[in-house]
């Protein structure tokens, strides 16, 4: 998948593009209706799909404080080259962006610069200064710039149309089957492999500790994952929460107690420090506890791996 960070580099011509936008915080399944439609009528003409979307969350610059995010960029770029998105562009969500009149985005950017030819709208898209940009004025344009449109329609859960604001919460919650309905897969999260106290590796197990890039998590606890790097999935144990076994030495250490996303893989112990480890969640298995020791610990992980394979093994996983 091509990338373009920004509204500089000059598109190629004769391709017959097909254009989504919006911030697709994470690709629950409205997001994957509209992104579906374009990459399909971009493959029907013999043409590009393209997704737009912003690498910060519009709303910092709004002056609305923005929710975290579900899905980083660097996670959303990665699922879209996954649906098979041919061109990602990447702008920045600044002032100058928020005050660009809807027209003047359809004329310079979608029309000069892309030479949109289809153009794919999620049921409540807005764009441009105000939001102004919405359905109807898109399709009164259609004439004018030579381009056609389609409309998705929303796509409902029960009597709720699905939302990032939904998923968000059924994350935070740990309604993690509800979560995975509206997403239409399990819930993921990304994260760069960073140091950490190295405590696990001394006494008990080797563990990736993860920097999300302020994407939600799920609560505190202990689950059973699968973890994806370098295109290969392995079994894992993943810990979300504050390590209260080693809580007074923490606190000696930090002055605080910090939640952090520890992963075990299974039968793995290369080094990757500085990597991305997308991680998957495939059940919880227990909330996080404080041990007397680090030997109790031990033991408890034990008894969580083996909960977790008998998991496995009942679901075909």
């Amino acid at each position: 998948m091509e990338i373009i960070y920004g509204i500089n580099k000059p598109m190629e011509s004769n391709c017959w593009p097909v254009v989504t936008l919006g911030v697709f915080d994470g690709i629950h399944k409205g997001h994957l209706r509209v992104i579906n439609k374009t990459v399909n009528w971009a493959k029907e003409k013999n043409g590009k799909s393209i997704v737009m979307t912003f690498s910060m969350n519009p709303k910092a610059v709004l002056g609305v404080k923005p929710s975290s995010m579900i899905t980083s960029l660097e996670h959303r770029l990665n699922v879209f080259e996954s649906l098979g998105v041919d061109c990602t562009v990447v702008m920045e969500f600044n002032d100058d962006v928020a005050n660009i009149a809807a027209d003047k985005f359809v004329d310079n950017v979608l029309h000069k610069w892309i030479g949109v030819k289809g153009l794919v709208l999620g049921y409540n898209c807005s764009f441009g200064k105000n939001g102004t940009g919405d359905k109807g004025m898109v399709y009164m344009l259609a004439d004018k710039y030579d381009y056609e449109v389609f409309s998705c329609d929303p796509v409902m859960l029960d009597n709720d149309i699905i939302s990032s604001t939904l998923v968000r919460k059924a994350v935070m919650t740990g309604d993690l089957k509800r979560a995975e309905e509206m997403l239409g897969r399990p819930v993921t999260i990304l994260g760069t492999v960073v140091s950490g106290s190295q405590r696990g590796g001394k006494v008990l197990f080797p563990t990736a500790n993860l920097d999300l890039h302020h994407e939600v998590m799920p609560p505190g606890g202990v689950y059973g994952t699968s973890a994806r790097l370098n295109g290969k999935d392995f079994y894992a144990i993943t810990n979300i929460g504050k390590r209260p076994t080693f809580e007074a030495e923490l606190i000696i250490e930090n002055g605080y107690l910090e939640t952090v996303v520890e992963v075990h893989i299974l039968d793995f112990s290369d080094s990757i420090y500085g990597q991305d480890l997308e991680v998957k969640f495939l059940c919880k298995i227990r909330d996080e506890k404080k041990f007397d020791s680090a030997n109790e610990l031990k033991i408890q992980i034990e008894k969580d791996k083996q909960t977790f394979m008998e998991y496995v093994k009942a679901h075909g996983l």
